[in-house]
């Protein structure tokens, strides 16, 4: 648990087989519709189609990472968006890197929270080469995975979503590492 003084970040963590992840959440099909219909689609590195096979990352063991990211404050946040997109950045950015540290130590593959970060734009557009693939991953849900599934049932965090242009109780980051090590 990391406290500031402007929020409250937990962190979750579970550990599932690889088979039964797959088996119980996730649903490409679903899921890839709703990543065609984002403007990042065809356009990130990080994002759908890829010119991998998303299965031949799907290893035997799947560590997936959780922060819950609870405004100390709600009551005097008066750009919600900003603060939001702020908040979720600053834990993304702590986020990623353990899960890269992870990766390596047990040779497995990282899956970040939601799009790609690391560049201000995607070269993608332009058809260049991604100039940092050992900074991008992919996320769970593009490739296929539930996350409202998988944090309400794994995780015992309900997603929560702003209403009337207001912060939402908390934010909720998942990401997640696969790998073969013995546990």
């Amino acid at each position: 648990m990391k406290i500031n003084e402007d929020y409250l970040a937990e962190e979750f963590s579970v550990i599932i087989p690889v088979a039964d992840f797959m088996a119980q959440y996730r649903d490409a099909e679903k899921f890839m519709g709703f990543c065609q219909q984002c403007r990042r689609y065809d356009t990130c590195w990080a994002c759908p189609p890829f010119s991998f096979n998303v299965d031949h990352y799907l290893y035997q063991t799947a560590f997936i990472l959780a922060s819950k990211i609870t405004p100390l404050h709600p009551q005097e946040i008066t750009d919600p968006i900003t603060y939001g997109a702020e908040l979720m950045k600053t834990e993304r950015l702590s986020m990623d890197a353990r899960l890269l540290r992870l990766e390596k130590q047990y040779q497995g593959r990282a899956f970040f929270a939601g799009f790609c970060i690391v560049c201000p734009s995607c070269t993608r557009i332009e058809g260049k080469p991604c100039p940092y693939p050992e900074l991008a991953r992919p996320s769970l849900e593009s490739c296929g995975f539930d996350i409202g599934k998988t944090t309400s049932q794994l995780l015992n965090i309900e997603l929560k979503w702003s209403e009337n242009g207001k912060m939402p109780e908390y934010l909720t980051l998942v990401g997640g590492v696969f790998h073969n090590a013995i546990q």
